[in-house]
């Protein structure tokens, strides 16, 4: 055999045996997103990540100043934008976080915190591809400017306040469900319709 059908074979089964290790854990988890991701798969993401990022990224430090009316403004986008999934105080205990896989993570343990600054910043910019994150990137000056008070923002929260998550909770976005729900009490209120129903939350 040639050394070239030799390399042929052998990448042709490089590809079979892939193939087969895909299909099997397809078999496997189900593609379930309720299930967690298991230890490999936990390191092989996070390596996989760290490489995906280009390193001039990766050693950039915030240029943002921190400040006290930063931070602040920096809590309003991350309640509006990101608390949905990642949970006021970046815990990730929330109904949609849970429902993600790989499950949002808590932003306040170490393999968060111990991410640079760049790279915290190329998430939110970039998101992460078959995962939940989305890619926040605006292209415009003003949109990176706002990724680096979120990373302000991420690194602050092992430190929230009691006061700043209970001031957050009011810049939450509201449901649809939330919202019907005032105008029709606004409406029995002002004398039309019958009393609202009760909302159930989950």
């Amino acid at each position: 055999m040639t050394l070239l059908k030799s390399a042929l074979v052998g990448s042709l089964a490089t590809v079979a045996a892939a193939i087969a290790g895909g299909l099997g854990y397809v078999a496997v988890t189900g593609l379930q997103a309720s299930s967690q991701p298991s230890g490999f798969e936990v390191t092989v993401a996070r390596a996989v990540r760290r490489f995906a990022v280009p390193g001039v990224v990766a050693r950039r430090t915030n240029p943002t100043p921190a400040s006290p009316e930063g931070l602040d403004e920096g809590l309003a986008h991350y309640a509006d934008h990101c608390a949905s999934c990642h949970g006021l105080d970046g815990s990730g205990e929330t109904e949609m976080g849970r429902g993600l896989f790989p499950k949002a993570p808590d932003m306040r343990a170490a393999a968060t915190q111990q991410m640079s600054d760049g790279e915290l910043f190329y998430v939110i910019e970039h998101g992460v591809r078959f995962t939940g994150m989305p890619a926040w990137s605006t292209g415009t000056a003003a949109g990176e400017r706002a990724s680096w008070q979120l990373v302000h923002v991420v690194r602050h929260l092992p430190r929230l306040t009691a006061e700043e998550k209970a001031r957050m909770e009011t810049q939450m976005p509201r449901s649809s469900d939330a919202i019907r729900q005032e105008i029709e009490e606004e409406e029995f209120l002002n004398g039309g319709g019958e009393p609202p129903p009760a909302t159930h939350s989950h």
